[in-house]
């Protein structure tokens, strides 16, 4: 067994603390590296050991390897967990670590190449027969990209090859559209990966996001923990997941989850990962993509399965055995997780930013907060702007539903704008109630997720209200005028 006696985090908020709770549970010494604008989070605050590190920017700081591994020798931190985002995908930060004999707790930087970008992971699917949904790469086609694109069939989905999160895609519904969006999704992949590169693949509408987590240890021992629904999404992103999928028959259930173990053991992958299929109406399923990494959603799989996949993961990478086979792992209930973001859900989820002057989480019956702020701080554009996430858990659906409900409705935050409301709507809407859901729900429910339109009468009342609640409105209103005002309390 590798021996790993204190762990670096190279990361920050909420997945930070996540990951601390877990080291703190296996009595792991963790160090915390932040950059100085993250000087009063809850990470910060709550580890034992940490280091500051500088950049021009605050994420070039955490974008940093060599300042990172320096950190790692100062402190005598001998693995590194890199959470997500930043370099948790990043194989050549990963083979940096393992030239410094500096433990990655991760994949082997070979499955990053193979797995962690879009292209080669098409094309090692391609060539191992497993279901990929029609598609073209520029190397496929050289200078007749645009040609070969349009022969997939309309609509198109452009995406960036070398990252996710929504960054670099674009749909496109006729030929007039395509050369314009192939240069924005170039353009925006450019900026956002420091990559240009862009494939295209058939855009299926009213499609399902389907996941399944997987864990591999070092044995030849590959599992999977079920599967996630995360089709709630706006502007290609997530904001809410569940597990299990709902309306999901068990035999197609299988054949997915089934899939995900295979590819996974055939690309020799190690430690967790997150394997993404499109789901289309024919009940036909497509591999999208695999993440090599720690998933933002993991909670829901922790909620369902009872496992800690960090703790799994840190004894992946201490060359331990799987603790448990495939038919030892039990899913019970129904988990949802809902992802609270800084932004203004009626103006195209245009990020917020702001002071947090009051900033309250729920507590409750199997709630679950995964948090990276403190009332006070200020939410910059420097970071995504996801603020929390909310977990909740109940015997079947419906209870979960329930339970978010009353989270969302028991959050209170002030001073920024954010979707809280809009979450809720989404949660309460009959077609979300009756698993009616698909990647396209946002943009086909717009309407009905909008924020209400107050009537004349309603609004007047609630204008009343504030006034009255105001004591620059009232004292006007009682102050004794001039002359008598210069009387005092004289009486006759």
């Amino acid at each position: 067994m590798k021996e790993i006696t204190k762990i670096l985090i190279s990361n920050r908020g909420e997945i930070a603390c996540r990951i601390l709770r877990s080291l703190d549970s296996m009595n792991i010494p963790g160090v915390i590296i932040y950059h100085a604008v993250d000087i009063d989070s809850p990470a910060v605050q709550m580890a034992k050991e940490k280091v500051e590190i500088h950049g021009e920017t605050p994420v070039s700081a955490y974008l940093d390897a060599e300042q990172i591994i320096k950190v790692c020798k100062e402190t005598g931190a001998d693995a590194v967990h890199p959470g997500f985002g930043f370099l948790a995908e990043n194989a050549g930060f990963a083979r940096r670590l393992e030239q410094e004999g500096i433990t990655f707790i991760g994949p082997l930087p070979e499955a990053i190449e193979i797995m962690g970008d879009k292209v080669s992971a098409r094309t090692f699917c391609l060539e191992n027969n497993f279901p990929l949904a029609p598609s073209v790469t520029e190397a496929d086609t050289g200078d007749d990209f645009i040609a070969s694109a349009q022969k997939i069939g309309f609509p198109i989905l452009i995406k960036a090859a070398a990252g996710g999160g929504g960054k670099g895609m674009q749909i496109v519904h006729d030929l007039g559209e395509l050369e314009q969006a192939v240069k924005l999704a170039k353009g925006e992949a450019q900026r956002a990966f420091g990559n240009n590169a862009v494939y295209a693949e058939r855009y299926i509408e009213k499609s399902r996001h389907i996941e399944v987590q997987i864990m591999a240890d070092h044995h030849g021992n590959v599992i999977h923990l079920g599967e996630r629904e995360c089709s709630i999404q706006r502007r290609f992103q997530k904001i809410i997941e569940e597990s299990p999928a709902p309306a999901l028959n068990q035999e197609l259930r299988n054949r997915i989850c089934n899939t995900a173990v295979a590819i996974s053991r055939r690309a020799g992958y190690r430690n967790a990962g997150t394997v993404e299929f499109i789901l289309a109406p024919d009940n036909k399923f497509y591999f999208l993509e695999m993440n090599t990494r720690l998933q933002v959603e993991h909670p829901v799989t922790e909620m369902v399965t009872g496992l800690d996949l960090v703790e799994l993961q840190i004894r992946i990478a201490r060359e331990e055995v799987l603790p448990l086979a495939q038919e030892q792992v039990q899913s019970n209930g129904h988990a949802i997780e809902l992802r609270l973001y800084a932004e203004d859900p009626e103006n195209n989820f245009l990020p917020a930013t702001g002071p947090l002057l009051a900033y309250q989480m729920p507590t409750g019956e199997a709630v679950r907060v995964e948090n990276g702020f403190a009332e006070g701080m200020t939410v910059s554009s420097a970071f995504d702007p996801m603020l929390a996430k909310l977990i909740v858990h109940g015997y079947d659906r419906k209870i979960a539903i329930q339970r978010g409900l009353k989270a969302l409705k028991n959050t209170l935050i002030l001073g920024v704008t954010t979707n809280v409301d809009y979450l809720a709507r989404i949660l309460d809407h009959l077609a979300f109630t009756s698993a009616r859901i698909h990647t396209d729900f946002i943009p086909r429910h717009g309407e009905d997720l909008s924020f209400p339109q107050l009537g004349k009468e309603k609004r007047n009342m609630l204008l009343a209200a504030a006034a009255l609640s105001s004591r620059e409105f009232i004292d006007p209103a009682h102050k004794v005028p001039e002359p008598y005002a210069l009387f005092g309390n004289w009486r006759n």
